[in-house]
């Protein structure tokens, strides 16, 4: 039977730790109890875990043996802050999907309501992508960066940047991602409900990012950045 995935709030030699809510879940929702093992994610590797301690709002585990874990593709997703159900829909997905990375970005299109409560969104988002990250047995969660201003993204490091376009019609994004790309990563830019502006795509093109799209079809923006992650992750774990 496989062992659940637990990311530990805290480590410290052989010994860690879940805590708050994150313990409470452990306790009260799946009845956890002394002496039961799981396998604990302690940032760099993944060990089994024998709780020795339930308290409230605390759960200890000492760490035995090292387990075997998958390593994630480098893939950064810059996405478009949009309504906030269908964005944090989009943050569990990609995290399941394998994303190492995820910035918010305010661009044009995002209502100014969104605008305002998105800073205050980051905790929220970073829980999801970790309970997500813990169902699918990630051994970390991607990081969640603080949101950024469309002129930040422009400049955005990364050795192939695609940036997802409607209008985009001779170059689609599985022929832009090719396996070797995995030892560069990839940055994929998804914009929100509407679409990027014309010089706001003109703005990425300039600064060097190639334009791609996903097909014929107009999708949510939500499903854009599933289907990108998607399309980008099964062919960098190709190899």
């Amino acid at each position: 039977m496989t062992r659940r995935r637990w990311i530990a709030d805290e480590v410290s030699g052989d010994r860690a730790a879940l805590v708050g809510q994150h313990a409470d879940h452990l306790v009260s929702v799946l009845r956890a109890r002394v002496g039961q093992d799981f396998d604990i994610a302690t940032g760099e590797t993944v060990r089994r875990g024998r709780i020795t301690l339930l308290d409230d709002g605390r759960v200890e585990f000492e760490l035995g043996e090292e387990v075997s874990h998958a390593s994630l593709a480098e893939i950064t997703l810059v996405l478009a802050i949009f309504k906030f159900d269908r964005m944090e829909w989009a943050i569990e997905k990609c995290t399941e999907l394998g994303v190492s990375r995820i910035v918010p970005v305010i661009v044009r299109r995002t209502d100014s309501h969104l605008t305002a409560a998105a800073a205050k969104r980051l905790e929220r988002w970073q829980r999801i992508a970790r309970q997500a990250a813990e169902q699918s047995r990630r051994a970390a969660p991607p990081e969640i960066a603080a949101p950024i201003k469309v002129a930040e993204a422009f400049s955005f490091p990364g050795s192939l940047r695609i940036v997802l376009a409607e209008s985009e019609e001779r170059t689609l994004l599985r022929d832009v991602v090719k396996p070797d790309a995995a030892e560069v990563g990839v940055v994929l830019a998804v914009g929100p409900e509407g679409g990027w502006t014309e010089d706001e795509l003109q703005s990425f093109r300039q600064a060097g990012w190639i334009s791609a799209s996903l097909g014929n079809t107009i999708l949510r923006a939500e499903t854009a950045a599933m289907a990108a992650t998607a399309v980008v992750a099964s062919t960098l774990y190709s190899l």
